[in-house]
């Protein structure tokens, strides 16, 4: 399976651009099976309630109508409860989903998920984490155990730009420890740019294969996509 992570800009509010990136970036990765985006990357990563009540969108509305399957993260709603979502696309309709479980302090507006389902894709069989959910063993431990051989990591690391520094290397030191753990492939997709004076994105948006090693890699402060196979 060839699968193809891509580090984006940060769009905000604004689906359209969203959905013409996810076209372009997939025809840069033509011959890719599977497509990887950052979190929440449909509206934009903004856990405050008045932006999540007015962009949110229940799954059945979503459509993204690109040959690859396609992990894209999203806000969903359903009935009176919001989660930070990413769904699994395939022939342009969602197929499946996973809610984030492992909430931080500021995303006090989505219901936590409960569940690890995993996705059959070319042969090879992927779960999903999304961002923080990397600092806890047990979220890549209920995929492993599934039979998978892919974690797929939709991420948004925004921050202000001394964490964003700080932080640059050691979220890969994180996900090493999650490969270690389990003995997955693992496949990371950011933002990466600026947001005003304040907030820098710098990935990283790679492949990791089970040794730890990075296969494929989109360099820091570009957007695009990267491919690995997965074997």
């Amino acid at each position: 399976m060839r699968v193809g992570v891509c580090q984006t800009p940060e769009i905000v509010g604004d689906e359209r651009s969203a959905l013409a990136v996810v076209h372009d970036l997939a025809r840069q990765a033509e011959g890719a099976d599977l497509l990887v985006f950052p979190e929440c990357f449909l509206q934009g990563y903004r856990p405050e309630a008045a932006f999540v009540r007015r962009h949110a969108k229940e799954l059945s509305d979503v459509r993204v109508p690109v040959t690859p399957t396609v992990v894209l993260g999203l806000i969903e709603r359903r009935g009176n409860r919001y989660f930070n979502t990413a769904a699994v696309i395939a022939g342009g309709r969602v197929v499946g989903a996973y809610r984030k479980t492992f909430l931080t302090r500021g995303e006090k507006v989505f219901t936590a998920g409960d569940a690890y389902p995993v996705f059959p894709c070319a042969g090879v069989t992927f779960g999903v984490n999304i961002c923080f959910d990397a600092q806890y063993p047990h979220a890549a431990a209920a995929v492993a155990r599934q039979g998978a051989t892919l974690l797929t990591l939709p991420a948004q690391n925004m921050m202000r730009r001394e964490n964003a520094v700080h932080w640059q290397h050691r979220h890969n030191e994180l996900r090493r420890r999650r490969i270690a753990e389990t003995g997955l492939w693992l496949a990371s997709a950011d933002v990466t740019g600026e947001r005003g004076p304040t907030h820098l994105g710098l990935g990283p948006t790679c492949v990791l294969n089970p040794a730890g090693e990075i296969v494929a890699m989109v360099p820091t402060g570009t957007t695009g996509v990267a491919v690995a196979e997965i074997g």
